[in-house]
């Protein structure tokens, strides 16, 4: 699972799991760089690779949310803001979910285009995983699946992406971690 750092969005509490069910990386915006070799730290790129080719993963989720911050400060990059050292750079990797949303949706409130952006920047993330060799190796031959899902913090309401329509379906309505209960869509 590759989930935001975003304390209110953490993997293994909101699918309520024991130790070593899932396999998680996390960090700003939930993003996943293209593949590049290259002398740099490869941080999230080592966590794919060792999830993949070590432990043979049959699954990758790039699990987005609402009110991302990282997300918020792609929406606001250009605009003057101060955006750190490193963290500009970071979300740049999704500057064409940015630049596509912009796009698309110009005129509308800006809320509306943060959250627009930040399940443009979950296919952004899917399309990259399929620039690793290994990634594509293994998808093309059944043996991994990839998947985009965005969870909203206000309902709880969590979605998939259905590569077959190009939308983001209702996966569950609703779901509590508290009461361990969910509501499954009809």
């Amino acid at each position: 699972m590759i989930g935001c750092c975003d304390s209110r969005v953490d993997p293994a509490v909101l699918f309520d799991c024991d130790l070593g069910d899932l396999f998680i990386l996390r960090n700003i915006a939930n993003l996943v760089p293209p593949y590049h070799k290259s002398d740099d730290y490869h941080g999230v790129s080592s966590s794919i690779e060792y999830a993949v080719c070590h432990l043979e993963v049959t699954d990758i989720i790039v699990l987005g949310h609402s009110n991302c911050g990282g997300i918020g400060a792609l929406m606001d990059s250009g605009k003057g803001k101060d955006e750190g050292e490193f963290i500009g750079k970071w979300v740049s990797i999704a500057n064409d979910a940015r630049d596509k949303v912009l796009q698309e949706m110009q005129g509308e409130e800006s809320e509306a285009q943060a959250r627009a952006c930040e399940k443009e920047a979950i296919l952004v993330s899917l399309k990259n995983l399929m620039t690793f060799p290994w990634v594509k190796e293994r998808v093309a031959n059944g043996q991994l699946s990839v998947h985009g899902w965005y969870y909203n913090m206000g309902s709880g309401q969590l979605k998939h992406y259905n590569q077959l329509t190009g939308e983001f379906d209702v996966l569950v309505k609703r779901y509590s971690p508290d009461s361990k209960t969910t509501e499954a869509p009809q």
